[in-house]
């Protein structure tokens, strides 16, 4: 398992536009892959479990990959996430 911890700086957290976003990139990859916040962990491949999360924004947030393609799926979504956090 490979997991990391990250924040979206977008104003508004972790709404509809993000989390599109990294939904759709969590989608391409074969790992089981979770969003954890405040001790509750959701499918990061649902989109209604991420939004549900409300998740501010500048506030962390663990994903964690399990899977054959765990390494590359964690660092698909940092690199989703700096995107995110880059196109503000």
């Amino acid at each position: 398992m490979k997991e990391a911890t990250f924040s979206i700086h977008y104003p508004y957290g972790m709404h509809a536009r993000p989390a599109t976003v990294l939904v759709a990139k969590a989608n391409t990859f074969k790992s089981r892959i979770t969003l954890t916040y405040r001790g509750n962990a959701v499918n990061m491949k649902s989109i209604m479990g991420v939004m549900s999360q409300g998740i501010p924004a500048k506030t962390p947030f663990k994903v964690a990959a399990e899977g054959v393609d765990e390494e590359a799926a964690i660092l698909a979504i940092a690199g989703a996430i700096e995107d995110i956090n880059s196109n503000l």
